[in-house]
């Protein structure tokens, strides 16, 4: 059931009803009103929250990256960018709206990356995470520390961990021999 709050005589559904299982959903941006969905996130996390610049919270390799987004019903709550290499599959500017910070959220919405990164063929997903959050990239999504590898640094940040997760190999995935779609 959705609670109901009232903004300037204007009722709309909070934050929190929006958090159930239900109302969680997850799309590959398809659309330019979703591509715009990713940016505002993104703008609202890394420049407001982490004092990034624009520059490097939205950059030209989003051009050429597939968009996923996380929505609570109709409200975008979600974003994340992947990138394709030819042996890996990247992920990169994961954000999600402060009220919708939870390991279920993120959990739920990691599965559904992972699926679709898998459906392409790809094993293996590498990611950059602050220091701050490489736990939580190890404990709720299976990711592992590459150890052998320095940490990368941008000025004035934190140095970032390399880390990477294995998808099992499916046997559907999407290759040379696939069904046109």
């Amino acid at each position: 059931m959705s609670s109901k709050i009232t903004l300037g005589g204007e009722s709309v559904t909070s934050a929190a009803s929006l958090q159930n299982d239900n109302a969680i959903r997850m799309a590959v941006v398809t659309t330019p009103e979703q591509f715009m969905h990713a940016m505002a996130i993104r703008a609202i996390c890394f420049m407001e929250q982490s004092d990034t610049t624009f520059q490097k919270a939205i950059d030209g390799n989003d051009y050429q990256a597939t968009h996923i987004l996380a929505y609570a019903g109709d409200e975008p709550i979600g974003a994340t960018r992947l990138r394709w290499f030819r042996d890996f599959a990247k992920i990169e500017r994961t954000a999600f709206r402060p009220a919708y910070r939870s390991p279920r959220i993120l959990k739920r919405c990691s599965d559904f990356i992972f699926d679709h990164v898998a459906t392409k063929g790809y094993s293996t997903l590498l990611t950059h995470a602050e220091p701050g959050f490489a736990r939580v990239w190890e404990m709720v999504l299976g990711f592992q520390r590459v150890e052998a590898k320095p940490l990368i640094t941008y000025e004035g940040k934190e140095p970032l961990v390399e880390m990477v997760k294995y998808l099992a190999p499916r046997d559907d995935a999407l290759s040379i021999d696939s069904e046109p779609k």
